[in-house]
């Protein structure tokens, strides 16, 4: 069934939206848990949590709620991919200990790690634990033609790996003006093309909204249609909704689960009372 969630689990700025007002920041990821169904992991890119951490992440999270964890950069941003496969291993041990709330690995390959090294990521897949979720997500330009694409794909769906797919067309729109929080996500997010493929691994979406959310209306009915296709023949779907304006994400998050409940798609619901708000709903003519 398909989760939705956000880049993060912790800001402040959904105090009073997302969290009830006074919420403490300790309070985040318990309540965060209670409205989506998953996190995209980022945390973890930057530093693996501890037991105590992890064992803390499953105390204060419902069983059927997914943490997605990108891998280390000591893994993915360091050289040839095989060479780091000893800690990408002891990285999924520890994670594991997050029991069901595991869902998929991501792996974020760097934009200098294009098809002229797809030998290496054939080795490094080669010695992924074959009972472990992965998906990879690739940033050089020329996994993006059919030269680099297709052996790609064969590759994933050789090890049944999944693909992450970005799509960034909301902030790349060359006739909007870019203020300020679209120039700098212009300039972090990758400028890559929309290319909606599955393999036969869980699919993951990064959705990167438009500060304005009345733009981002046309990306999200085309999303919600494809994902109500793809869901009838595997629903291993998770939709992660980032904003340059990080407030607005569960508003994102809002927008598409009313789409896909629309069209009756199935949706790993929470234990509190679905995620809508009747004022955004308005909006866009879904309340």
């Amino acid at each position: 069934m398909i989760r939705i969630g956000c880049a993060v689990w912790a800001y402040h700025g959904w105090v009073g939206d997302l969290f009830p007002p006074g919420t403490r920041s300790s309070e985040f990821l318990r309540l965060y848990s209670r409205k989506l169904t998953t996190v995209e992991g980022n945390t973890t890119f930057y530093a693996t949590p501890s037991a105590a951490m992890v064992a803390r992440w499953v105390e204060e999270t419902p069983p059927t709620f997914h943490f997605c964890c990108k891998l280390p950069r000591e893994v993915s941003h360091n050289g040839f991919l095989v060479e780091r496969l000893p800690q990408a291993q002891t990285f999924v041990e520890r994670m594991q200990g997050l029991g069901s709330r595991c869902g998929p690995f991501f792996l974020q390959l760097p934009p200098s790690y294009g098809p002229a090294r797809l030998a290496d990521l054939e080795r490094f897949l080669a010695g992924w634990p074959r009972d472990v979720a992965l998906a990879v997500e690739v940033r050089h330009p020329d996994w993006y033609l059919p030269l680099g694409e297709e052996p790609l794909m064969t590759l994933l769906n050789r090890y049944q790996v999944g693909r992450v797919v970005m799509d960034v067309r909301p902030i790349r729109d060359p006739a909007d003006p870019a203020g300020s929080l679209l120039a700098d996500a212009r300039e972090r997010k990758p400028d890559v093309p929309l290319r909606p493929l599955r393999s036969s691994g869980p699919t993951l979406i990064r959705y990167i909204g438009h500060p304005d959310l009345a733009c981002n209306a046309p990306f999200l009915d085309e999303w919600a249609a494809r994902i109500a296709e793809w869901a009838q023949t595997d629903p291993r779907i998770y939709l992660f909704m980032h904003c340059p304006d990080e407030s607005r994400s569960p508003d994102l998050c809002r927008q598409i689960a009313a789409r896909l409940r629309e069209r009756s798609v199935p949706l790993v619901e929470t234990l509190d009372e679905p995620l809508t708000s009747p004022r955004q709903l308005d909006l866009f003519g879904l309340s």
